[in-house]
Formats: structure tokens, sequence, C-alpha cells
């Protein structure tokens, strides 16, 4: 079973997500939500930095799954989102994690099966496929499906694997 920790970076709200999956089959370890404090972004990000590297210790997991950075109609917030990735992707890499990208618009077709979901679809979607008793904040719902989209990607790469394809890494 494979450790994943999924993150929906955000420079007010980051979400969290880990799971254990072998592709097929999923299990539900911990999710939530960092609610970042202050005006100035730096310290932000710092808590960023340190909340996702407290629970990296704590739970473990092998590799994260973030969403990518999707450009919007304000480049302040893009810029601002970027750099959330960022010190989480920092806090992934300093303690010996790969990392593994998806798209907002993948995420929602492995979860959903329509890119163009929106976030009560996806909240109903994992609490559904992760047997949850009641529906996850949003933004850790998102962390969730982010961790899901990499495990059923996990699932692909062994079945091309085992296939007899060569060269393709997960």
């Amino acid at each position: 079973m494979l450790r994943i920790i999924g993150i929906d970076p955000g420079s007010r709200i980051t979400g969290f997500g880990l799971i254990e999956s072998d592709g097929v089959h999923t299990t539900h370890l911990f999710h939530g939500v960092l609610r970042l404090e202050g005006e100035a972004l730096a310290p932000r990000l710092g808590q960023i930095f340190t909340g996702i590297s407290e629970v990296i210790n704590e739970y473990q997991p092998e590799v994260m799954a973030i969403e990518q950075v999707f450009v919007s109609k304000n480049p302040s917030s893009a810029l601002k989102l970027g750099q959330a990735r960022g010190a989480a992707i920092c806090a992934a890499v300093n303690q010996g994690l790969s990392v593994a990208e998806y798209s907002p618009r993948g995420i929602k077709q492995a979860v959903v099966g329509t890119g163009r979901a929106e976030k009560t679809q996806v909240q109903h979607m994992v609490q559904m496929l992760l047997k949850l008793q009641k529906k996850p904040q949003a933004d850790a719902a998102d962390a969730l499906a982010v961790a899901l989209s990499h495990a059923h990607s996990s699932r692909i790469g062994y079945a091309k694997r085992n296939n007899g394809m060569r060269g393709f890494q997960p």
C-alpha cells in the first residue's frame, strides 16, 4: 500500500488529506486544513511549511500529490497560490518525498468523471469513495481528491508496467 498525502494549496487555507492505496483498494487515514493567520504572506508561507512538515512527520507518507497552479483572472492571486504550493512542496522534498502534480481539471475528471465538476460534487464523491461519515470541508475534500488522483494514476502505471510497457514512471 502506498501512503499518499494530497495537498490543495492556498494562501489563506491549505487543505491536506492522507490515504493509503494499492491503486484498487483505498483507505482514508486523515484530513484537515491549515487556516493561515496574519496579513503578511511570508509568515503564512512559513505556516504552510511547518504545518505540512508536521503532518508528514506524523503520518509518514511516501509521496505528495499536489494541485497545479491554474492561471486565473487575477495574476496576483496566481502568484500567491504558486508560492503556497512552493512552501508545501519544499516541506515534502525536505523530508525526502517525491512530488506528483495534477491539474484541477484532471483531478475532477479522475474523481467525479467530469473536468467541470463543482466543489460540492467533488466533496460528495470523496465522501462516497472513501466511505466517510460526513462531507469533508471543501479544501480538505479537494486535497483528498488530489491524493485519489495519484492513487488512480499509480494504478494505471502499474497496469502499463505489467502489460510489458517500458519506461513508464508513475
